[in-house]
């Protein structure tokens, strides 16, 4: 670590690494670790729990008054009246982990009264790290990172997730990948989205579409990416109060307003800015609501909401 980087990216960065290891040494055996199911293809697994508890302990020992908000427990530990909240996701891709197929990362954000400050993308397999504090750019191991210069979208590669739960409106994400399917130079489906938008950051995808991603999904990648020189925000074009939108474009700016024209149909706000009424500050999510489950019902500690394209 180094002592030129904000103090609090350094513990988080410590903490995304200790979480790492945990997973590595997991996936030597992958077949004797213990799996659960929140849902329906939905899985959560000792790994999961296992390596978010390490964040934490590693988080809340340098700073024990900071709030947590974390994809397997909820807001149960730090402060909740805290400023300062650490959104959580201790391996993103966890469908991914359990068959052995090795995309999948480690995510920390640190909100800062509702704006993310500090974020720390870990990918334990290839050992890459993405970090940025918020007006000193984006960086992979130590190397600054910008979003790909591709102004057209027909050259443009583009990065998504598809949705796997009963309930789940398929036959409008069809339709969505139909559009950009014969207008794009083709579309991925890695299967981990905070690495998804870490990769549009660093330049190795052009743009990224989903829906239902969680506040532990795309905290932390949206400050790579627009630390990166890129935009962030929803179908509409819309970049505020990202975290609690439920619909996530990013891109370069030529290529994300290419999307926008494209997408924009597809958007559940209509194509409209939502009015001041209906906004809600990223991050002040009821602690019932953050952790509900699809149908409504409440989640346990240890089985909150996860999002809902890429688990």
């Amino acid at each position: 670590m180094s002592s030129s980087l904000h103090p609090m990216l350094n513990v988080a960065i410590r903490a995304a690494r200790a979480a790492g290891a945990i997973i590595n040494r997991a996936a030597l055996d992958v077949e004797a670790v213990r799996i659960s199911q929140k849902r329906v293809n939905d899985f959560v697994t000792e790994v999961d729990h296992a390596s978010e508890d390490a964040i934490i302990d590693t988080l809340l020992t340098a700073y024990p008054n900071h709030g947590i908000h974390a994809e397997e427990s909820g807001r149960t530990r730090g402060n909740q009246n805290s400023d300062h909240v650490w959104i959580i996701d201790p391996l993103d891709g966890t469908t991914n982990f359990i068959h052995g197929f090795p995309v999948y990362c480690v995510s920390i954000a640190l909100s800062v009264r509702g704006r993310v400050e500090q974020a720390v993308i870990y990918d334990p397999t290839r050992n890459d790290l993405f970090t940025a504090t918020r007006g000193r750019g984006a960086f992979l191991n130590d190397r600054r990172i910008r979003v790909s210069k591709r102004t057209r979208l027909q050259e443009s590669l583009i990065s998504t997730g598809f949705p796997f739960r009963k309930g789940d409106d398929f036959d409008n994400y069809l339709r969505m990948m139909g559009d950009l399917m014969r207008l794009t130079a083709g579309l991925r489906r890695p299967g981990a989205a905070a690495l998804d938008l870490a990769y549009v950051a660093a330049g190795f995808a052009d743009g990224f579409f989903e829906t239902g991603l969680k506040p532990w999904d795309i905290a932390a990648s949206s400050l790579l990416v627009t630390e990166a020189g890129g935009l962030i925000g929803n179908f509409t074009g819309e970049t505020g109060e990202l975290l609690t939108q439920g619909e996530c474009l990013a891109g370069n700016p030529r290529v994300y307003a290419q999307l926008v024209q494209v997408l924009n149909k597809y958007s559940r706000y209509g194509g409209q800015a939502r009015e001041p009424s209906e906004r809600r500050e990223a991050l002040s999510l009821p602690k019932a609501e953050a952790e509900a489950s699809e149908d409504g019902s409440p989640a346990s500690a240890d089985a909150t909401e996860a999002r809902t394209p890429q688990p």
